[in-house]
């Protein structure tokens, strides 16, 4: 899908942006209504697992030396740390160990200022305000779930003593790519060079996430003052060149998630239609073909799943905000591919390589990201969670996802249990039972997705076939649900080859093959190549083979938790196939 489609889309959606379906806002169902199972939930809380353990325990997060992980990233392992496990322990309902600890912490790590680092005076250190960015995000989450008033006052010493002291700075924020230093950086950025008053990081960019993290804060908090600083911040956001600073990926998409977050409490088309542009050239440009990330806008080096969060939520908010089943198509992708994939055995996340402008195969690049990528997973984690079920406008719930839950969703004078059963990504097979009903019995509109990929498909009720609508991607089905009713909602899916994405990458006869939102790979350590007219015949629920004379078998990048995943093993995939009749 290049860029020009996506911005079909969003036109066909009437004039430039759908506000939302059907004139209604749509917001998640709270976790306090869900309880998921089955793949979700094992990977879920294999990572809560690896967020209790020794890595993250109160003295390792806060060491009495005031160094640690955290060591030239004031507040970013304390920030990520604290959001993950607010997070995890509302999507999973599952009381967390530390997190109380590493809040009473604090108190005794900040500096007279009230914030963690150095006391800013004549120079303004990028990666303390991008820590800080974590820190106000974890601690808004945090305050938002317990009302607890310390929270709320580190919140404000943040902001007063550290955020609205750079009110000015940030218009000078430099973005002329010929003053920056290209090709340097490591997983873990670091320091590289001063430009008037500020000490610029490797994560190009990394300023705009302490954006986010400013206008969390504002959303709980809303002041003219802090108003004015995040409009200094979003104006030089756009102002960067992505593409010609190389920008950080995952500074970037951190940013757009501000620009959504800004756009919910001022209702500002622009910012919607920022981050659209925004998000549609870092898919065209920034994207690998397995829906992961480059780390940096060209530069295809290593991916980091911080950005594929960052990305999933991205594309998710902007079908949530613009009514454009094309985002959450995306959603779908880079979920089954780029962030599932990234998840280890021990439930933390590392880095992949970059498949496309170079590399056929899918490989490991690092195992495991614990100073970020793991904790940034929680927050993946338990957005997938929430995602599952959205309510918008009277009696009308939305399916965007396919996770075996329960839920409980309001309707007019009364509440409605339902069970979802899912076969998917592997089979187009849902079924929804209802298991409790309360009030009103006013018949309920059900929305459920229906991506490109799902073919033929049908609707029952209780064994007999229902007529259903069409809507923005969706299949309507009107209902007055009663308890025992069940749902079966079908559809086929069909392997299919597909060009690259990536507009970056100039290779027109290679091809990718998937079926559904899986992409399929090769195991096998000989190069294969395809023919347009190979048949692709599926022998298994997650094994396909391709052809007959010479046959080589596909098997899906998505994983859950396997061990053979890892840095260092044999485990690779070729997922990009010459055609060689094209």
């Amino acid at each position: 899908m290049n860029r020009m489609f996506r911005m079909i889309g969003l036109a066909v959606c009437g004039g430039v942006f759908c506000v939302s379906l059907h004139g209604q806002e749509l917001n998640p169902v709270p976790y306090g209504q869900l309880r998921v199972s089955g793949e979700l939930e094992t990977r879920s809380l294999r990572n809560f697992d690896r967020l209790e353990s020794d890595i993250y325990t109160p003295d390792n997060v806060f060491p009495v030396a005031h160094e640690g992980v955290s060591a030239g990233w004031p507040g970013d392992y304390e920030g990520r740390i604290i959001l993950g496990l607010t997070l995890q322990a509302q999507a999973t309902h599952r009381e967390p160990k530390y997190l109380a600890e590493l809040i009473d912490r604090i108190d005794t790590r900040v500096n007279a200022k009230g914030y963690l680092g150095p006391i800013m005076q004549d120079s303004i250190l990028e990666q303390q305000l991008s820590g800080h960015g974590w820190l106000l995000r974890g601690l808004c989450e945090y305050y938002a779930w317990k009302q607890d008033d310390r929270v709320k006052q580190h919140i404000k010493n943040i902001i007063t003593n550290l955020a609205l002291p750079t009110k000015g700075y940030h218009a000078k924020y430099p973005i002329d790519p010929d003053e920056r230093l290209h090709d340097v950086g490591e997983a873990s950025g670091t320091t590289q060079n001063a430009i008037g008053n500020w000490l610029l990081s490797s994560d190009i960019g990394c300023d705009f996430i302490f954006m986010d993290g400013v206008i969390h804060a504002y959303t709980l908090f809303p002041d003219p003052e802090l108003k004015g600083l995040i409009d200094e911040m979003v104006a030089r956001f756009l102002q960067m060149d992505l593409v010609r600073i190389k920008a950080q990926t995952h500074a970037t998409l951190t940013a757009i998630r501000g620009l959504l977050r800004y756009y919910e409490v001022t209702k500002d088309d622009k910012l919607l239609k920022a981050a659209a542009n925004r998000y549609a050239l870092y898919r065209d440009e920034a994207m690998t073909e397995t829906y992961a990330n480059f780390n940096w806008f060209g530069r295809p080096e290593w991916t980091e799943p911080c950005a594929i969060v960052d990305a999933f939520m991205v594309a998710t908010q902007l079908w949530q905000d613009s009514g454009d089943p094309h985002y959450l198509q995306d959603a779908h992708l880079i979920y089954y591919n780029a962030m599932t994939h990234a998840q280890r055995a021990n439930g933390g996340f590392g880095l992949d390589n970059c498949p496309g402008p170079e590399d056929d195969v899918l490989s490991v690049h690092t195992d495991e990201a614990y100073w970020c990528c793991t904790m940034r997973g929680g927050e993946g984690l338990a957005a997938a969670i929430q995602y599952t079920y959205f309510t918008g406008g009277k009696n009308r719930v939305y399916l965007p996802f396919f996770n075996t839950s329960e839920v409980s969703v309001p309707r007019s004078g009364g509440e409605t249990t339902l069970l979802q059963r899912s076969q998917y990504p592997y089979k187009g097979h849902i079924e929804l039972e209802v298991l409790a009903t309360q009030g009103n019995n006013n018949a309920t509109r059900l929305h459920l997705f229906a991506p490109e990929w799902a073919e033929d498909p049908a609707i029952t009720v209780n064994g007999s076939p229902v007529s259903y609508g069409k809507k923005a991607g969706f299949l309507v089905v009107r209902s007055k649900l009663k308890q025992g009713d069940k749902i079966q909602y079908t559809f086929s899916m069909q392997p299919r080859l597909q060009p690259l994405s990536n507009t970056t990458i100039d290779r027109p006869g290679d091809r990718k093959i998937s079926y559904g939102p899986l992409v399929l790979g090769h195991p096998g350590s000989e190069k294969r190549v395809l023919s347009e007219a190979t048949p692709i015949n599926r022998l298994g629920k997650d094994k396909w083979q391709v052809g007959e004379s010479d046959p080589y078998s596909l098997t899906p990048i998505f994983h859950t938790l396997d061990p053979a995943v890892r840095e260092g093993a044999t485990y690779h995939k070729q997922v990009i196939f010459e055609v060689k009749d094209h």
